[in-house]
């Protein structure tokens, strides 16, 4: 089964522990770390959280006081996931984004409903992904 591979509370998300979960997507990693940082003021925060049942290791990147959005370690690839309110997919589909750029799992629909928010996820092997991913962080930021 698919899962993430960081659910031991005790091993923190170091960069030697990511290096060795992401494979060569570290480097995708390291260069989103850094745009979050210079280009929109982000910070990389961990947390140990429950999720579907599952406790893992999340980053979820603060705008002030905000998360942006969750990311998860998998085997050779980051799952980006963002949620919005229904309300706000008509701004996202006005983004112009190109679906066939990158591996993209657009769960919009009544069946992927997480209570009011819907969620958008990104699996990340790449930073050529990248392109696409900004438009939806500045996105997510301006709201």
């Amino acid at each position: 089964m698919n899962r993430s591979l960081l659910t031991d509370p005790d091993i923190h998300p170091t960069p030697e522990v990511l290096k060795n979960a992401l494979g060569e997507s570290y480097t995708a990693f390291e260069e989103l770390s850094t745009i979050l940082s210079d280009k929109f003021n982000l910070s990389m925060d961990w947390i140990y959280y429950k999720y579907n049942g599952c406790y893992d290791w999340f980053c979820k990147p603060m705008f002030k006081k905000r998360g942006v959005f969750w990311l998860s370690v998998w085997e050779r690839y980051f799952i980006i996931r963002f949620y919005f309110l229904e309300s706000q997919l008509e701004g996202i589909a006005k983004l112009e984004t190109n679906e066939n750029s990158f591996v993209l799992e657009k769960e919009f629909g009544p069946a992927f409903k997480n209570g009011k928010t819907v969620p958008l996820v990104f699996k990340v092997y790449s930073s050529e992904q990248f392109t696409d991913l900004l438009k939806i962080i500045e996105y997510k930021i301006k709201l």
